[in-house]
């Protein structure tokens, strides 16, 4: 049995809440809680308000959601320079 498709979404954060959890503004309006993914806390990264972010959601719970990316300014997701 497959797993179910998550929706990505792009935000930004609009408040830091405790427990390591944000609220995040969809493009679109809406307001749900994210928390950081495994990934993201195992190497330290840092999420502040107002950072951009890539997000995973069930389609089940719109309300809440995994932030999977934080984009920087002026950087894109893409490929690294070649050597």
């Amino acid at each position: 049995m497959a797993k179910e498709e998550l929706i990505e979404m792009q935000g930004s954060v609009t408040e830091v809440l405790p427990d390591s959890r944000f609220r995040v503004t969809l493009e679109n309006g809406h307001q749900l809680i994210a928390y950081t993914g495994g990934k993201m806390r195992k190497h330290h990264i840092r999420i502040l308000a107002g950072d951009k972010v890539s997000l995973e959601m069930s389609p089940y719970d719109l309300t809440k959601g995994r932030i999977t990316f934080r984009h920087l300014a002026g950087r894109g997701p893409g490929p690294n320079s070649s050597r």
